[in-house]
Parts: C-alpha cells; structure tokens; sequence
C-alpha cells in the first residue's frame, strides 16, 4: 500500500506531495502527520532551499480535511484509534506545520496546484509563498454550507492576501472560482496548461534555489514578522534583518562574483 504523503528531496528542493488520489487527497491524521514531519524536516536542513507542495494525479491538489477520519477526530466525534490519531490531538505542532500556520517557516514555499483546492486544501495554500495553478483549477472555502468555519488560518489570512470583500465572499457563500478568477485576484501568481505545470514550479523553485538562502530566508522571516505591524516596528525588523545578512559571508561573494563575471557560490554563511 503507498503512503499517503511523499517526501523526496532532489539537491536543493524538496517535494512535498498529497499522495491520495483516490480521495482527492483529502487530509487524513497519517497524511497531516508526515506532513508536519517533512516540513520540520525541511526547515532544519541546510541543503534545501525551496520546496514544492502538490497533490498526486491530475484531479485535485487537495479536496480537504477527509470526512471518514479528520473531520470526526478533531470534533470530538471519533475517538483516536492509532498513534497518527494520537500525535494530531496531542502535539500541537502536527496542525501547526502541516497547514503552514503559526510555525516557524521561513523557507520559502511553492504551490503547484493541480485540481480541485477547497477547504482545507485552500486554507493550505494561503501559506505557501508563490502559487502556480493548472487551467482546470479550482478553489473555495464551502465550510459555511456545512455549517462550520475554516479553522486553520483562513479566517486571519485571506483578507490579508485578496480584497477584503473578495475574501469575505469567498468565505461567507463557499462558493468556488476558476483559476483564471482566482489569478485575477492574487490568489495564485499565474495560470498555466496543466502539462507545464510541475515543469513552471520547479524552475520558480531553482531561480529561489540559486539565490543567497540567508537572504532570501530572511527576507520571508522579515515579510511574515512585520505582518500587521506598525512601520517603525516593521523598518526595525528590517534594520534587523539587513545587519545580519550584511555580516555574512554570503554577502560578500554575491557582489564579489558579480564583478568577477562568474556564478556565485553560496553557502548560506
């Protein structure tokens, strides 16, 4: 039996994707926990520099939280079963990491989004960095039909990254949009045949690869920090941030190589 999650790394990129197809990926405590595990892990090593998240097949990126499983644990309905059941109720850090929220990423994220992203699936996505959809792409938030909420950050974060009132639509009627509507609005960055679509993630994620990864580290960890701030608190992070990438060695062999008309080599030191 495959699992439902894949992890793979491959020089500096790491793969992360939703491996149940049958299910349109549907988030289940086993798929959440390695999840969580892989973007620890990505965090910590020095070799990777980008990630890719993608649902396996051709028909969803991810359709949500699974109704039979994750739905019932986290209400309250299902008693935990196994240890996957157990690390979701236990450990903060599994709901934490897996959908990117309140955990401390700083690496950038890229999605490729390849289908239907709804619910959790979307909630997901709001905390990727550059998002890259398929033509037959689809996105909402429909926990309002269900008579539930959005519960891991879409609440607090999508009418931070679209239009207010967009945002309060979307999550208000649970109504989906096209991926040329969701571009429109800035959800994803761009629409592309569904061919190229693993094709334009990655050369987004080697074009980040091969830039300084204190820099470009810091510059996320600055983006996100200063999120909602006043702008003498966000200009200190900054002021911050500058000092320490200032100092690094990094720093110097990026102008270094420049002037020397040659590819630099970074360390992220």
């Amino acid at each position: 039996m495959s699992l439902p999650f894949v992890y793979e790394k491959k020089g500096h990129i790491a793969y992360f994707t939703l491996n149940r197809p049958h299910a349109h990926n549907a988030l289940t405590p086993e798929l959440v926990c390695r999840l969580a595990d892989a973007v620890e892990d990505y965090a910590s090593d020095p070799q990777l520099r980008a990630a890719i998240i993608t649902g396996a097949g051709s028909k969803a990126f991810c359709a949500g939280g699974d109704l039979g499983s994750m739905i019932p644990l986290l209400a309250g309905n299902r008693a935990p079963q196994d240890e996957w059941d157990r690390r979701v109720l236990a450990e903060p850090k599994v709901m934490a990491a897996s959908s990117l929220r309140d955990y401390p990423l700083y690496k950038p994220v890229i999605a490729a989004v390849n289908g239907y992203c709804l619910a959790a699936g979307a909630e997901l996505l709001l905390g990727t960095d550059i998002r890259i959809a398929a033509q037959h792409a689809s996105f909402g938030y429909p926990e309002a039909k269900r008579a539930i909420i959005p519960f891991a950050g879409s609440l607090a974060r999508l009418p931070r990254q679209i239009p207010h009132a967009l945002a309060m639509e979307l999550l208000l009627t649970g109504d989906t949009i096209s991926a040329d509507q969701a571009c429109r609005i800035g959800l994803v960055n761009r629409v592309v045949p569904a061919e190229s679509l693993l094709a334009e993630a990655e050369a987004v994620a080697h074009r980040i690869a091969e830039n300084g990864p204190l820099a470009v580290q810091r510059i996320k960890e600055t983006v996100m920090c200063s999120s909602g701030t006043p702008l003498s608190e966000g200009y200190a992070l900054e002021d911050e941030a500058r000092r320490a990438v200032l100092a690094s060695d990094d720093a110097k062999e990026g102008p270094l190589a420049f002037m020397q008309k040659r590819a630099p080599q970074y360390t992220g030191r």
